[in-house]
């Protein structure tokens, strides 16, 4: 995917909105601006070494607790600023199942 060419419309953010990013199994963590969002994915700016996203797939943290988060995966690099492609979670075919 070309840089600029997006299937869903971004929302440039006025003023940097602080976020992280974490490895899917917590053993790092990144911090980093929000630069603009979409729908389908986001765009930052990430503080420190960007070795630790040869990982692919992450987490974005919205929220300084944890709460609110994405699951990513890196589109593009581009000096410190990086484009990541959200990842949905398939539906399951069924019935839902609830725990007991």
């Amino acid at each position: 995917m070309a840089y600029g060419d997006r299937k869903a419309e971004r929302i440039r953010l006025e003023h940097p909105y602080p976020v992280n990013l974490m490895g899917v199994d917590g053993t790092w963590r990144r911090s980093c601006v929000l630069l603009d969002i979409s729908q389908s994915g986001a765009r930052l700016e990430v503080a420190g070494t960007l070795e630790v996203l040869r990982a692919q797939e992450f987490f974005l943290l919205l929220s300084s607790r944890g709460l609110a988060f994405r699951r990513c995966e890196l589109v593009r690099v581009d000096g410190a600023e990086v484009g990541v492609r959200f990842i949905e979670e398939k539906k399951r075919k069924g019935k839902a199942v609830i725990p007991k």
